[in-house]
């Protein structure tokens, strides 16, 4: 079934069409990726379809009573409760609910219709249980615990909190929500690597659809398995992830090539065959003939050249000695150590992936290791021969006031100005770009000039601090490809898993405990895990089965109590009946002292009736003993 339907939708800014002539649909419980370049208009196709923005042109229809959620990019959760009750509020109507069913089990004791009440209180609590009434607190606890947010840290305030926790709640909400259609601009900002891969798993098992804008690749592949292209104002559907979608518009785009050129080929024997008979009376009908030929061929469009790409070339003036970089016995952090003891032996021609979860100080590692801030123990010793650059992540090795001519002429004087704008334009930097101030580039622009300032340098061992923070996906595949050709050694930290399995050649685990080395890229790494996931898993697992059985068997409890409770009013009723029996016989005796035949029929009854309430007594003691 369709959710949400495109048609012909258009976004134009005065002249500037961004994009126009879209239509796509989204089905009920697609997993879709949008993908294309920063500028390519993706976070405005998703606030047109939010209903956030309206479109130029075209409409969107949607199915009735559609519920949709849309995050956008690094939107932070405003709210002045505490954390878990916002989360809480999410289950509004089943805790109104479950305070009917508390109510309702205290009226059972005085219930004077206690089989209709037992009826009411069977059928919501089924309800109840079907709305998810039984487990809400424990999804609460995992959603939580999956975004990082230990028990410890629920009753803190939304309002004191930084902005990335506020936007890794607001996914966290709308997750609870469970929205029929999710639409989510660059989730995975603000996630360390455990945390992602707990969302992938999550999103994997999402009742709703998804629609996704985001850089990380590997993200993409296990999540989505539809992909929309946005380019050059139009787009185009894919039937596959990431991945799948690379390899396809490659084959496309070969295909649509090869049609093109075969079609020209054909173009030009017919207009070669044209003008050189067009003239000869013996020929000429065949000439015309093939003059209309022409006029009626459907030409095909030159395939497009795709837009335009950096180049990054990293070469190092230099070669270093075997041995790098060697780190003995390190304590990293700041006021208190955030881990130990870490050692790290890299040699030439290495790349390693330094990983952990935030806040364990992947950084802080890096910036003692260049110097910037002292190790609480230990050293970093550099080898012979070995020349440093560094990417730092904040970007604030840029000055503000300079243009982008100036922030590399400034470093490089003797070269020609031509030589220093042929660099930014292989970087994308071209005309008037480079009169720019750095202070007025986008995030994306920032960090393709410090690479170009990086690839200036010449450097034999380059650290790296999340490097593609900030790029584009074309952007990091050419990062990526200039850092597999480079010849020297490098060092880096980054979340993009997908980078680091495509870079790394070991990684580097950071923990309080301190650091392991695992040699090979991010999926040997996460296959050497995978023992204390599984173990994970199955504990879940167990704790669900167990969970599932507690209810039964309180299901079964509640009923068995019932009925014994019930017995039991039959038993004290029977009872209360037989001792009024008993009285009215005794009555009767009195009434008649002398008719002894009388008296012993009337004793007989009273003695069967003594040896009932007996019996009745003894199984009440029972029915006692089991409540």
């Amino acid at each position: 079934m369709i959710l949400l339907q495109g048609n012909n939708i258009a976004r134009t800014f005065g002249a500037d069409v961004l994009f126009e002539g879209i239509s796509f649909n989204l089905q009920e419980k697609s997993r879709t990726a949008l993908v294309g370049r920063n500028g390519a208009g993706k976070s405005t196709l998703l606030k047109i379809i939010a209903g956030v923005e309206e479109p130029s042109a075209g409409e969107i229809s949607k199915v009735k009573d559609l519920s949709l959620n849309y995050l956008a990019q690094d939107t932070g959760l405003s709210s002045d409760l505490s954390i878990y009750a916002e989360m809480l509020s999410v289950f509004e109507d089943l805790q109104k609910q479950e305070k009917r069913l508390r109510q309702m089990e205290l009226e059972m004791a005085d219930a004077t219709d206690l089989d209709k009440l037992m009826a009411d209180y069977d059928r919501l609590s089924e309800d109840f249980r079907q709305a998810g009434g039984f487990n809400y607190e424990a999804e609460i606890k995992n959603v939580l615990n999956g975004f990082s947010f230990p028990e410890n840290f629920w009753q803190q305030k939304i309002a004191s909190l930084s902005g990335g926790q506020k936007t890794r709640l607001a996914l966290a909400k709308m997750l609870l929500e469970k929205p029929q259609l999710l639409i989510l601009d660059e989730p995975t900002n603000h996630l360390d690597i455990e945390t992602l891969a707990w969302l992938e798993n999550y999103l994997k098992n999402y009742q709703g659809s998804l629609l996704i804008v985001s850089h990380d690749r590997y993200f993409l592949d296990k999540v989505t398995n539809e992909t929309l292209e946005l380019s050059r104002g139009k787009m185009t559907r894919y039937a596959g992830n990431y991945s799948q979608y690379m390899e396809m518009r490659a084959e496309r785009e070969a295909s649509e090539l090869k049609e093109y050129e075969k079609q020209q080929k054909e173009i030009a024997k017919l207009e070669d065959f044209v003008q050189k008979n067009i003239t000869r009376a013996s020929t000429t009908k065949r000439a015309q003939s093939r003059r209309k030929q022409l006029e009626k061929m459907e030409r095909l469009e030159a395939p497009s050249k795709g837009e335009g790409s950096a180049h990054i070339l990293f070469e190092p003036e230099k070669r270093s000695g075997d041995i790098v970089l060697t780190v003995e016995e390190a304590s990293v952090g700041y006021d208190t150590v955030l881990a130990e003891p870490i050692h790290i032996d890299l040699r030439r021609g290495q790349a390693i992936a330094i990983v952990g979860p935030n806040g364990i100080g992947k950084s802080t590692l890096i910036k003692s290791i260049i110097g910037d801030i002292p190790f609480i123990k230990g050293t970093a010793k550099l080898g012979a021969n070995v020349s440093v650059g560094y990417y730092d992540q904040d970007q604030s090795r840029l000055t503000a006031n300079n243009t982008v001519l100036d922030e590399l002429w400034n470093d490089h004087r003797l070269l020609p100005e031509v030589e220093i704008r042929t660099v930014l334009g292989s970087f994308l930097f071209s005309g008037e770009d480079v009169k720019k101030t750095v202070g007025m580039l986008s995030g994306g622009e920032k960090a393709r000039l410090l690479l170009a300032k990086l690839a200036m340098e010449h450097d034999n061992f380059l650290i790296l601090d999340e490097p593609t923070n900030h790029l584009d996906i074309d952007s990091r595949e050419v990062l990526e490809s200039a850092l597999i050709d480079f010849p020297g050694s490098i060092l880096f930290v980054s979340h993009d898993r997908y980078f680091i399995n495509r870079v790394a050649t070991e990684v580097l685990e950071i923990s309080k405990n301190g650091s392991q080395l695992y040699l090979g890229d991010y999926d040997y790494y996460t296959e050497k895990k995978e023992g204390e996931v599984q173990e994970e898993v199955a504990s879940l697992v167990t704790a669900k089965e167990i969970a599932n059985q507690d209810y039964a068997q309180q299901k079964d409890e509640q009923r068995n109590r019932r009925k014994l409770e019930r017995k039991e009013a039959d038993l004290t009723e029977k009872l209360e009946d037989h001792e009024r029996q008993i009285q009215s016989l005794m009555e009767a005796m009195a009434e008649n002292p002398e008719d002894f035949v009388r008296l012993g029929e009337l004793q007989l009854e009273i003695d069967q009736l003594t040896a009932e309430n007996d019996e009745i007594e003894l199984e009440l003691l029972e029915l006692m003993e089991s409540l």
